[in-house]
């Protein structure tokens, strides 16, 4: 994967308009960033090296809902570890989790697979989608998100995102604890 340089400025060519909405959105909330432009992540595996290059993990993004389609989550953790809905659906009271459609990710989050970061939660304006931050992500320094197009990456401080972003966008985190697959197999 082909990675540009690092960035700290928006960009100024044409973006689509949801990509641009998220640049305008964190310039107004003086939220600073590192920026790249790569060829679409559509995997964590292709992340890995977009990671390094910013010095900061890139974030796992899964959009799920209930059975009855009634409740959505966007689940942020850790690319090291697996999901497994019995690990989450305990800690949220929500049996039967399972992912939702890309119909609805677009209804809701605005952004498609692929796409879906915790910065989509500003097209969330009705607060339907409920966010769920793995307890390690939200000890760590910076975050690294797509800016709801997945051929860039965001750095961000996790300060920002906590404390500046989500309250402008009317939402709340519910920290959950995923445990790491791998290290339980280890």
């Amino acid at each position: 994967m082909t990675i540009s340089q690092i960035f700290t400025t928006s960009p100024t060519d044409q973006r689509s308009p949801v990509e641009q909405a998220t640049f305008q959105l964190l310039e107004k909330l003086h939220i600073p960033f590192e920026r790249v432009e790569h060829e679409p992540a559509n995997t964590m595996e292709d992340c890995r090296a977009i990671s390094e290059a910013l010095c900061a993990r890139v974030c796992k993004n899964l959009f799920l809902c209930n059975r009855q389609q009634t409740q959505f989550y966007l689940l942020c953790m850790p690319a090291s570890k697996a999901f497994k809905t019995k690990d989450l659906s305990a800690q949220i009271q929500s049996s039967r989790l399972s992912f939702a459609s890309p119909e609805k990710m677009q209804e809701l989050l605005g952004v498609t697979p692929g796409s879906a970061s915790i910065l989509a939660l500003m097209n969330d304006t009705e607060g339907r989608v409920q966010l769920l931050l793995d307890r390690e992500l939200y000890s760590k320094e910076y975050i690294g998100c797509h800016p709801c197009q997945n051929t860039g990456t965001l750095k961000l401080e996790t300060s920002d995102v906590l404390n500046i972003f989500l309250p402008y966008v009317h939402h709340k985190a519910i920290l959950v604890d995923l445990p790491d697959h791998d290290a339980q197999s280890a």
